[in-house]
């Protein structure tokens, strides 16, 4: 099995370098390609328990995704998330229930049922991949993005009640609004404690390198924890996630750079592994429909049935949404102002058609939708086989497939014929680079001014007016370094400036004058100045050779 994994891991990470020099989306080419290959002759079948896939592949991306977003961002957005990665999920779960078991006679309601928790969380990887690349507006990233953290959550939590329901175990409550509330506030109660526990030894740590192992541990600890709690294991990974993200400017810039490397690698990876994962699967699915007696032709028409209705009912909730918060929001902007700083409350502007029409059509299924129907049990609690588990399989792997193919290779021409562009988000961009720049700029003269006032020869005093001279000029603390006298006093105030400029942004951050998002990336800069003035510290310190 190890040896199988590395040659698909291998296989799948050749193809992402191959599509990347040629411009090709390199999910939808693995995929493809791992289809051909699933009909090799002798190719043994690569199947993995779905709980490793639920535990060690999904936890990971969850968390990463997490750590890199924006929690301001999603709070400002919260209302169009919870629609698309709650309610979307619960309707999807319900209405394409329904259509399978009104169209057909392969399912029965309850199997239905599970057949539409399946189906019913998209995985946002590709999607996210085609909208970065085309540069979508950050608002319709942030919604994808945060889609795609939550309605694993909700999907899998709807898995877990119909498939009791049908195979007979009883749940903690039969309540289902309390059984989603308590696995919810379970499950990211104990993510948040998880960051703040984590953030605090890794505080304490001085090793990058463990500090990084450390935080290896999060997503999996929290899954599997917060699972046995009974609350939800991808709750707790965002939440975690989110604690850490946030709390991630307060660690070591050497760990920043290091966890940053280290988390994209583990994300290409995973990304290339379940993309091939899903793609070698079609052979193996098509011999088990064979094999359980049904006629392959006609369950896969009825697959083809469903995924119709899995699109339909997501374009439908999507207009249906969109218009309602567009009516919403012109009510509200209709409303006479009330007092306090007018704006800063203001709710978030609902998205154009255009916007929604590509939210509509970013629903492709992934690797959640296969581990959660493989993860259908074999048998009742009273010995009898799952109804219709071979059908239920076809057919999310049909959807998964379909909504990866179809949607996939057609949201880019949507995207560019759209032509989306957001009015507001470079002034926006603009302003927060204004701003940034205004506050590194403060806390640098400061910095300086300090400096001067404390140095008594004349070589700290000039290194003080060229330094003040360069902040002014907003220019870097190691190219002024660079550009004058690489010495210990030059180093040092460098450093202070750096750690005054990293101090003062995220103050600015916390009082919410600037994004979340663009302090992480401002802050990549200052961590490279960092790495380069301390490098030329331990040179310093040294001596030449």
């Amino acid at each position: 099995m190890f040896s199988q994994l590395l040659i698909v891991v291998i296989g799948a990470i050749a193809i992402s370098i191959f599509a990347e020099g040629k411009g090709i989306q390199a999910p939808l080419l693995i995929v493809a390609l791992g289809l051909v290959a699933s009909y090799i002759p002798g190719l043994p079948r690569l199947e993995l328990d779905p709980e490793v896939i639920l535990t060690i592949v999904v936890p990971p991306l969850l968390f990463s995704a997490a750590t890199e977003f924006s929690f301001e961002s999603f709070i400002k957005r919260l209302g169009s998330i919870v629609n698309l990665g709650v309610f979307l999920v619960v309707v999807t779960t319900f209405a394409v229930g329904w259509i399978a078991f009104g169209v057909g006679s392969f399912l029965s309601l309850p199997a239905a049922l599970v057949l539409g928790a399946v189906v019913s969380p998209p995985d946002a990887v590709s999607a996210v991949a085609i909208a970065r690349q085309l540069h979508l507006p950050s608002r319709l990233m942030t919604v994808l993005k945060g889609e795609s953290l939550i309605n694993d959550a909700a999907a899998l939590t709807l898995f877990s009640l119909t498939t009791a329901a049908v195979t007979g175990v009883h749940l903690a409550t039969d309540n289902v609004v309390l059984f989603f509330l308590y696995r919810a506030v379970v499950g990211a109660g104990f993510g948040v404690i998880l960051g703040m526990l984590v953030h605090r030894i890794r505080l304490s740590v001085n090793s990058p390198s463990l500090a990084t192992v450390l935080t290896v541990a999060v997503p999996f600890t929290a899954y599997i924890a917060a699972e046995e709690l009974g609350g939800s294991g991808v709750m707790a990974v965002v939440a975690a996630g989110f604690s850490l993200g946030h709390n991630a400017a307060e660690a070591d810039y050497s760990e920043r750079i290091q966890e940053r490397e280290f988390w994209k690698t583990v994300d290409a990876l995973l990304d290339a592994f379940v993309f091939a994962y899903i793609g070698l699967q079609l052979r193996f699915v098509v011999e088990d429909t064979f094999a359980a007696g049904y006629d392959f032709w006609q369950v896969f028409g009825f697959s083809l049935l469903v995924l119709v209705a899995v699109i339909g009912v997501r374009i439908a909730w999507v207009g249906v949404s969109g218009y309602l918060s567009r009516l919403r929001g012109a009510r509200i902007r209709e409303r006479p102002p009330r007092g306090g700083p007018r704006g800063r409350h203001r709710p978030a502007e609902p998205f154009t058609w255009k916007e929604n029409l590509v939210v509509a059509w970013s629903g492709m299924r992934g690797v959640v939708t296969l581990a959660a129907a493989a993860g259908i049990p074999y048998f009742t609690l009273s010995g009898d086989p799952f109804p219709q588990r071979p059908v239920i399989q076809t057919v999310a792997f049909v959807v998964t497939i379909g909504t990866l193919l179809v949607q996939g290779l057609t949201l880019p021409w949507l995207i560019r014929a759209l032509d989306l562009v957001d009015p507001n988000e470079a002034e926006e961009l603009e302003r927060q680079q204004k701003l940034a720049r205004q506050i590194s700029r403060e806390a640098a003269l400061e910095t300086v001014n300090r400096f001067a006032e404390r140095q008594t020869s004349e070589e700290g005093r000039k290194i003080a007016e060229l330094m003040k001279e360069r902040s002014r000029l907003e220019h870097d603390e190691a190219k002024t370094a660079e550009s004058g006298r690489r010495g210990p006093l030059m180093i040092e105030l460098g450093q202070e400036v750096l750690m005054a400029r990293r101090a003062a942004l995220i103050a600015a951050r916390d009082a919410r004058r600037l994004d979340d998002e663009f302090l992480r990336e401002t802050l990549e800069q200052l961590d490279m100045q960092q790495a380069v003035l301390d490098n030329w510290a331990r040179n310093e310190q040294e001596g030449p050779i």
